[in-house]
């Protein structure tokens, strides 16, 4: 099974969708699974440093505090019904994530993407650390698994810029404008944040639906 994984590492639906996606995939069983974390940006005009979190929000939904508030504890509460811990009071700032968008990149040509990518999550929404920040995203990347000294490297130049943009404009190109989204085997596609039990009906049949056909 080839999934895609469509995704923004500042989007915490996504973060609830990745750790929810896994848990399903756990509830199947054993299915080899090739993943591939695919860059999307929510932001893509974010300047350095950023905006103040709330600001933004407020600014880009029209949410007032209360309902960010709202927002924020159903998150909580599917957060960890998935397996992962939101710290929202400790994000203090929505960030410019081209940078973290190429380190992933180089981290899939490593084997390792799945593992930054769970680190960028838990760095950003559990203990609000700056995915923009050079220096953050070379720690992230050795907590990952991954050579610190390379990935300072591929932090310095614009190395897989080009790559990003063009996985970019691949999914835009397809129709996807809001993430997560799952594509399975290139052809169907579950959109947003969901529980691992919706991941895994829609699995469960697009398994049986190749297995039949």
């Amino acid at each position: 099974m080839k999934i895609e994984f469509v995704s923004d590492v500042v989007c915490p639906w996504c973060a609830v969708g990745l750790n929810a996606l896994e848990r399903a995939l756990e509830r199947l069983g054993p299915v080899p699974v090739e993943w591939h974390i695919e860059p999307f940006e929510l932001n893509p005009g974010m300047p350095p440093g950023g905006e103040d979190v709330l600001e933004h929000l407020a600014r880009k939904y029209g949410a007032s505090p209360e309902q960010l508030h709202g927002t924020h504890e159903v998150l909580r509460a599917r957060g960890a019904a998935a397996g992962f811990t939101f710290e929202l009071g400790r994000r203090r700032r929505i960030v410019n994530t081209f940078d973290a968008h190429r380190l992933l990149h180089w981290a899939g040509l490593q084997g390792r993407q799945r593992e930054l990518k769970h680190r960028l999550f838990a760095a950003y929404f559990t203990e609000g650390r700056d995915p923009s920040d050079a220096d953050v995203l070379q720690r992230l990347a050795a907590e990952a698994g991954l050579d610190a000294g390379a990935a300072r490297e591929v932090l310095a130049g614009g190395a897989y810029a080009d790559d990003v943009r063009a996985r970019e404009r691949h999914w835009t190109d397809r129709g996807i404008h809001s993430v997560p989204a799952v594509i399975v085997d290139g052809r169907h596609l579950i959109q947003g944040g969901q529980p691992p039990e919706v991941f895994e009906q829609a699995l469960r049949r697009i398994m049986q639906a190749a297995s039949s056909g």
